[in-house]
């Protein structure tokens, strides 16, 4: 019995750990949540957990292979709410810093696009 990843799994698999994990680390670790509610959003203990909701909720789908188009619309808004919260002020440091301190942000976004392309409704 012959068993391989395709392109489309591997990828499915890749953003749904990096997803899951997110939502795991911002419910277990005090550090990362505080990181999280320091950001300046409106209503943070709301987002907190409305984030840590979606990451872990639309993670699992991807993983089981569920729902994928759905599932990755809501992830690639919080990617863009990311970079642009997160990432976007970096610029005034220069380019370099700004893509080194975003490189996993863009490769999720990505990742996210290639995804929403590949699976049907």
């Amino acid at each position: 019995m012959k068993m391989y990843l395709s392109a489309n799994r591997l990828i499915r698999y890749a953003v749904a750990y990096v997803f899951i994990t997110s939502s795991l680390m911002k419910l277990m670790s005090p550090n990362v949540a505080n990181h999280f509610l320091g950001l300046g959003l409106p209503y943070p203990h709301l987002m907190l957990k409305l984030i840590i909701f979606l990451e872990f909720g639309c993670g699992i789908l991807l993983l089981v292979n569920k729902s994928v188009k759905n599932a990755v619309v809501p992830l690639i808004g919080i990617m863009i709410v990311a970079l642009l919260v997160t990432k976007v002020p970096l610029l005034h440091t220069g380019f370099l810093p700004f893509a080194f301190q975003a490189r996993l942000d863009i490769v999720m976004l990505l990742s996210l696009v290639y995804l929403y392309k590949q699976y049907p409704r």
